[in-house]
């Protein structure tokens, strides 16, 4: 049981969970100085029904299959206007997805999320619990969204509206994506891997957000150490290159025949 900051009676984890459905109560909140913030009795919820759940068989439904009892799949129907792709993609319950999204097979929505209108979820991508996408997204094949329930005061991973997230790119431990950025293919974003600004010429701190309109690249870094200068060894990191242009949303447009 908790008490919701937009709501003033007491509420069950059950009605949390049919609220982050509808969309009215989110895990995640938007700041005034544009900054995000997790709400804490979301994801207490959510920690609770896991809690109070029992494992249950969903013969009948998905054979062969065994889950907590209060944590379904979702249902849509067409007035959901939602399309779910036949094919192994499953958006679990408590997840909020809106009108005009596309699920690519097979690809997962955990608990929590919350996908907004004119997104794509491609195959094989993962929006783990809690994680925020906003309108007009592109997530593209393999990408994975990483998802945090604890700890309670940790914020999920945000894109905001207008990114588009290359194949395979990973995005996890909170990190913030700013309006409009572009993740490209393969590359791995995490509070532990500074990012390069080459067009302003910085390090982003570790943790720091990806800033609006970025484009983001894979790149590498030479290791410290004599020995690992002697092998000529390097690490992993993400590098800005340029910021959206013309050109850019040009090449990023999306076929309006595939929705």
């Amino acid at each position: 049981m908790c008490l919701c900051p937009s709501v003033t009676h007491i509420m069950t984890h059950e009605e949390i969970l049919d609220q982050l459905e509808d969309g009215e109560l989110r895990a995640a909140n938007p700041t005034e100085d544009g900054g995000w913030e997790a709400n804490l009795e979301v994801k207490k919820a959510i920690l609770e029904a896991f809690k109070n759940g029992e494992n249950a068989s969903y013969e009948g439904i998905y054979e062969g299959f065994v889950d907590k009892h209060n944590m379904p799949p979702r249902y849509f129907t067409p007035e959901d206007g939602v399309r779910l792709v036949p094919g192994g993609s499953s958006v679990r319950r408590g997840a909020y997805v809106a009108s005009g999204v596309i699920i690519m097979p097979p690809a997962y929505i955990n608990v929590g999320a919350y996908v907004d209108s004119g997104s794509m979820v491609d195959s094989h991508a993962l929006v783990g619990s809690c994680a925020q996408i906003g309108k007009n997204v592109h997530l593209s094949a393999g990408v994975q969204i990483g998802g945090v329930l604890e700890p309670v005061g940790m914020s999920p991973v945000i894109i905001e509206d207008d990114c588009f997230i290359g194949a395979g790119a990973v995005i996890v431990e909170g990190i913030l994506v700013r309006k409009r950025a572009v993740i490209a293919p393969g590359v791995v974003i995490s509070k532990s891997i500074p990012v390069y600004d080459a067009v302003n010429e910085v390090i982003r701190e570790r943790g720091s957000e990806i800033p609006e309109g970025a484009v983001v690249i894979p790149g590498s870094r030479p290791m410290k150490g004599e020995w690992a200068k002697k092998e000529g060894l390097s690490m992993a990191c993400p590098i800005i290159v340029k910021y959206r242009d013309e050109n850019s949303d040009a090449s990023l447009e999306l076929e309006d025949a595939l929705r």
